[in-house]
C-alpha cells in the first residue's frame, strides 16, 4: 500500500512540527505550509490524502482554503484546527465542507483517531454506496434519488446532522445508513430515544457514573456516549429533552468530552452526532422549549426525509418489498397485491408514512383470500382513525372486534374496558386480542379451522395471529 501523504497548514512552527511528528509516527508522510498561498501551491504540486488547517493564517483564514479545496479537490478530506472554546469557528469549518475539527491544545489520541478516519473514507462512488444501502431507500423518484446522493456524501463527513421528518417516514433509517456508508461503519451506532430516559436518570444514562456517586451506584457504569466512542450516537426525539440536559449535552459536543457522574476528570470521546425529531425544531427554539445554542450545534447540516405522500409513485414498489419481509418472517407463501389494491394505496393520504404502510400491509396479509391483496383487505377507511405511524392496532378483525365491543354488552365486553393504568393502546389491544383467541380455541377444543371461522378471520390469519401472538 503507498504511503499515504498529508498537508498541514499552520503559522505556528511549533505546532507544525508536533503535527508533523504526530502523523510521522503513524507512517504519514507530510507537508507543511504557513499561510494560503503556500498551500494552494502544494496542492498544485503534490496529490494529498488529508489536509489539516489551521483557523488563522497570515493572508486569510482556513474557511477560504476549505472552500478552495472543496471546489478543486472534492476527494480530499479537510480538518479544521480551532481555538479553544470557538465552537462557532467550527460549525463555520463544517458548514463549508470540512470533515471534522480538532481544538487547541490538540488532543493527540483525538487527531490520531480522526486522521485514521479521515484516510479510510471511501471514494465517492454512487454505484457503490447504493449497493452497499441495498433495498433500505427504496424508491425511484427524484426525491428519493437526491436522498441517496445526500446520504452518500453526508456520509463522508464528522458534521452533526438533524435529520427532520414526519414520525415513520425514516428518520432513524436513514441516520443508520449515514452511519453505515461512512468510515466509521464498523464502530457503534447507538440509537437513543431521548422521550423514554426519565429525567432523573439522564445524565447517569448519557455520560455515565462511578462506583459510589450515588445511592444505588453499586458498579461503575458506561454512559451512551462512551458506548459510542468512535462511531455514532442517533438522538432521536431530541426535541424531548429538558432543558437542564440540553445545557450539558452542549458542553459535551463542545469539548468532545464526557464528565461521568462522581468522576474527577473529563474523557475523551469521539463521537459523531445525528438528531432528529418529528417536531419542528425551529418552533421550539423560538417558544424557548429548546436551545438556540445547542440547535445550531446539532443542526450544522438538515437533511429532510420526505413524506409518503410526496412520492407516491415509490408505493407499488415499497409495497412489494415490505410484503416480501412479512413473508419471510412469518414463513408464509407469496402473496400478491392486485393493481386495484395499489391504486387505493396511491390514493390513501398515509399520515404515519412508511411505518403506517407497513402496518397496513401486515394486516392486508393476515386478511387477504387465495394469496391476493385486495382493496377491501387494506381496510383503509379504518386506520384513518388513527396514526398507524404511532400505534399498531395488531392487524386484525379480532382487535377490532374487541373495540366495537365496548359498546356491546356481551361476555367479552369487560375485556374491552381499559384499566386506569394500562401501560399502551397496542399493548391493551393485544392482551385483548390473546384473551379472545384463547377464549374460542378453547370453546372449539383447539380446533383452528373452527375458531378461525367463528372469529372470522381466514385460517391462514389465525395462524399468523398465533405465532405473531405467540399462542402456538
Amino acid at each position: 500500500m503507498p504511503q499515504k501523504c498529508a498537508l498541514i497548514v499552520d503559522d505556528e512552527p511549533d505546532i507544525r512540527e508536533l503535527l508533523e511528528i504526530t502523523l510521522g509516527r503513524m507512517d504519514i508522510e507530510t507537508h507543511s505550509a504557513a499561510d494560503l498561498k503556500s498551500a494552494r501551491n502544494l496542492l498544485v504540486e503534490q496529490t494529498f490524502d488529508f489536509c489539516l488547517t489551521d483557523m488563522q493564517l497570515p493572508d486569510g483564514n482556513g474557511i477560504s482554503l476549505i472552500e478552495h479545496i472543496q471546489l478543486e479537490y472534492p476527494r480530499l478530506p479537510v480538518a479544521m484546527i480551532t481555538a479553544h472554546g470557538n465552537m462557532e469557528s467550527a460549525v463555520e469549518a463544517l458548514k463549508a465542507g470540512a470533515f471534522d475539527f480538532v481544538s487547541k491544545p490538540v488532543n493527540l489520541e483525538l487527531l490520531r483517531h480522526l486522521v485514521n478516519t479521515a484516510l479510510n473514507l471511501e471514494p465517492l462512488n454512487a454505484e457503490t454506496h447504493t449497493a452497499k444501502a441495498g433495498n433500505l431507500l427504496l424508491g425511484q423518484s427524484e426525491i428519493m434519488a437526491a436522498l441517496r446522493r445526500q446520504v452518500i456524501k453526508l456520509a463522508r463527513s464528522r458534521a452533526p446532522i438533524y435529520i427532520s421528518g414526519e414520525s415513520g417516514s425514516g428518520k432513524e433509517l436513514v441516520a443508520r445508513l449515514i452511519h453505515n456508508q461512512g468510515p466509521h461503519g464498523d464502530a457503534p451506532f447507538i440509537p437513543v430515544n431521548c422521550g423514554a430516559i426519565p429525567t432523573e436518570l439522564m445524565e447517569s444514562e448519557f455520560f455515565g457514573h462511578i462506583k459510589g456517586s450515588f445511592t444505588g451506584a453499586v458498579s461503575d457504569k458506561e454512559g451512551l456516549f462512551q458506548a459510542a466512542n468512535g462511531g455514532t450516537l442517533f438522538l432521536d426525539e431530541v426535541a424531548d429533552l429538558p432543558l437542564s440536559m440540553q445545557v450539558k449535552l452542549l458542553r459535551c459536543i463542545q469539548e468532545k468530552a464526557v464528565r461521568p457522574i462522581g468522576a474527577q476528570e473529563e474523557l475523551p470521546v469521539d463521537v459523531r452526532i445525528l438528531s432528529a425529531t418529528h417536531k419542528n425544531l425551529a418552533v421550539e427554539v423560538e417558544t424557548n422549549r429548546f436551545r438556540q445554542d445547542l440547535y445550531y450545534r446539532i443542526n450544522v447540516i438538515e437533511l429532510k426525509v420526505p413524506s409518503l405522500r410526496t412520492r407516491k409513485d415509490d408505493i407499488e414498489e415499497l409495497a412489494a418489498y415490505l410484503l416480501q419481509r412479512v413473508e419471510r418472517d412469518y414463513s408464509q407463501p407469496p402473496t400478491e397485491i392486485s393493481p386495484a389494491a395499489i391504486d387505493a394505496l396511491k390514493q390513501y393520504h398515509f399520515p404515519g408514512n412508511v411505518r403506517e404502510l407497513e402496518n397496513i400491509l401486515e394486516r392486508a396479509f393476515t386478511l387477504c383470500e387465495n394469496g391476493v391483496i385486495e382493496p377491501g383487505d387494506l381496510n383503509l377507511s379504518t386506520v384513518t382513525a388513527f396514526d398507524a405511524g404511532d400505534i399498531n392496532l395488531g392487524g386484525s378483525a379480532t382487535a377490532q372486534a374487541a373495540i366495537a365491543s365496548r359498546s356491546t354488552p356481551d361476555t367479552h365486553a369487560a375485556a374491552a374496558t381499559a384499566p386506569a393504568d394500562f401501560e399502551s393502546l397496542e399493548a391493551y389491544l393485544e392482551d385483548v386480542e390473546k384473551k379472545l383467541i384463547t377464549e374460542t380455541l378453547e370453546a372449539t377444543r383447539w380446533n383452528k379451522t373452527a375458531a378461525a371461522k367463528k372469529l372470522g378471520i381466514t385460517f391462514r390469519a389465525l395462524r399468523y395471529k398465533l405465532k405473531k401472538l405467540g399462542l402456538e
